[in-house]
């Protein structure tokens, strides 16, 4: 089962920390797996890997366009979030997933089905797109124009603790790519970015950012052989991760303490 919940915009510190809240209550049995879809305000993140040299803007510009910079525990290199990238963020157990051959999913085969949900997602608006050996992500222009460089329109990386993920995706819906410019997106030179706004066709239109995270979500269901539940609000998600009391805790008979409390008769007690 995975839970699915679209939060709209959220600052970044704020993904974090919800992250870590919904990550303990993942490993604690109290929510099955979390998929929090989202997008940020401006900003750059620093993966395990990342080189600060890679943000080409200096600070005093990124102050200025309001862009902040935080260094994060995710695998990878620098990548850049804003308004219209649809952001997701996988909080999953590892070990209730299985790859094609049966056994355990491992973090690789994990990413491989994360690109493959967006691969997926970009191909329901009539865009081709796919893998590059040796690069994770998802790109187009593979095909289609082969004497040009492959165009990224989805960034990957993830943490694993105790067996479940963190961080997630960035996939570019109407981001505004001049943005990009402040970085070396991923730390790899040449390789321009896209967005799915700048890849489909007409007659074919967009929905809203809250539509393609619900698609996302079914797709995700899919590539991973999960039922998927949308939930509401962080409220009912919260409120599914509340400790139940099992049925063997019921007393068999109500405790002499609370009887009398209630005015109830006295009960003779046997020594």
């Amino acid at each position: 089962m995975i839970h699915a919940l679209y939060l709209g915009r959220v600052e970044y510190d704020e993904g974090l920390r919800l992250q870590a809240e919904i990550a303990a209550l993942v490993a604690e049995g109290r929510l099955p797996n979390v998929l929090l879809l989202l997008e940020h305000p401006p900003v750059l993140t620093l993966g395990r890997n990342a080189k600060r040299s890679n943000i080409l803007a200096s600070d005093e510009m990124l102050a200025k366009r309001g862009v902040t910079v935080h260094e994060i525990n995710r695998g990878g290199d620098v990548t850049y979030h804003g308004p219209g990238q649809l952001v997701g963020y996988p909080i999953f157990d590892l070990r209730t997933l299985r790859n094609s051959s049966g056994s355990h999913m491992g973090p690789v085969d994990f990413v491989r089905g994360m690109e493959e949900a967006l691969i997926q997602l970009c191909r329901a608006f009539g865009v081709q797109a796919g893998r590059i050996c040796g690069l994770t992500g998802v790109w187009c222009g593979l095909a289609d124009q082969p004497n040009t460089p492959a165009r990224k329109i989805a960034a990957i990386g993830i943490h694993v603790a105790r067996g479940i993920t963190s961080h997630g995706f960035a996939f570019n819906v109407t981001t505004d790519l001049k943005d990009f410019a402040l970085i070396i997106p991923c730390g790899i030179p040449d390789h321009p970015v896209t967005s799915l706004k700048e890849e489909i066709r007409p007659p074919v239109q967009l929905p809203t950012l809250e539509a393609i995270a619900h698609q996302a979500a079914q797709l995700f269901g899919q590539v991973f052989g999960e039922e998927v539940l949308v939930i509401e609000s962080l409220k009912a998600l919260r409120d599914r991760a509340a400790p139940k009391f099992p049925a063997e805790d019921t007393p068999l008979q109500t405790p002499h303490e609370v009887e009398r409390l209630l005015g109830a008769p006295e009960r003779p007690v046997r020594a």
